[in-house]
């Protein structure tokens, strides 16, 4: 019965695909519904935080130069990469990016671990003119940075539409969004009882990252950005996580 069943599926093409579609369709959702469960597939790895608004400045400035087209932000398991990069990158590293910046390209080395790598001085001038400190680069200047003023008047709208998305922005955090930019790009942030500090950890790094204390910078903001890449994480607390890796 069953022979007979199947021979007839086989002679009706149309009987055919229309089970096809259906055996992939069902395939696809039970693939598919897991992920809108973030927690399900990214396993929570301490000292992981929504970026700062200075930080997200920087993060909208890495992607509007198209800085991903020729880094990655992904160091995968293989014993090369971690010896040249560092700890393999975790999924939860990214659980607040959107969109991510894993990428797939490095005509530049990969950046996800750069923060604390470099001074900020050494950023800087690596920005003003590559060749000044690696004379094979091909890397455009970014020295137009230096003198255009940061946006932080929108930076409010930006946490409440990353918040809608799942990133865990509180109320005071958007509400305080302008002001905790401009206090971490002035290094006030250690004095600002209450303010930066308490809302996004002790481990925020504060400080004028440019070198032009009358102005926040772009420049301020994609340093800001690059300095907290790969700090964020407790390798210790995560050594043991294994679904976490990219």
């Amino acid at each position: 019965m069953s022979w007979m069943n199947h021979d007839k599926l086989e002679k009706n093409s149309l009987l055919l695909l229309g089970f096809i579609i259906v055996v992939v369709l069902i395939g696809g959702i039970i693939e598919i519904i897991p992920l809108f469960r973030q927690e399900t597939v990214i396993e929570p790895v301490q000292g992981v935080r929504p970026y700062t608004p200075l930080e997200l400045a920087g993060y909208n400035i890495y992607i509007r130069e198209g800085c991903y087209n020729c880094h990655s932000q992904q160091i995968r398991p293989l014993r090369d990469e971690v010896v040249r990069y560092g700890h393999y990158s975790l999924a939860a590293e990214s659980m607040y990016d959107h969109p991510f910046q894993w990428g797939s390209k490095r005509t530049g080395p990969d950046l996800a671990r750069v923060g604390g790598k470099y001074s900020d001085e050494w950023h800087v001038a690596h920005m003003i003119e590559p060749r000044d400190l690696v004379p094979e680069s091909i890397m455009p200047s970014y020295s137009f940075l230096m003198h255009k003023g940061a946006k932080l008047h929108d930076l409010p709208e930006h946490l409440k539409a990353l918040r809608a998305v799942g990133v865990p922005y509180t109320d005071d955090m958007i509400k305080m969004a302008a002001k905790d930019a401009a206090v971490q790009a002035t290094g006030e942030a250690r004095t600002d009882t209450g303010g930066l500090i308490e809302r996004y950890g002790d481990k925020v790094i504060a400080r004028d990252f440019d070198g032009q204390p009358g102005i926040v910078s772009e420049m301020d903001a994609l340093i800001a950005y690059l300095q907290v890449l790969g700090t964020m994480v407790d390798f210790e607390a995560a050594k043991d996580v294994d679904e976490g890796v990219l």
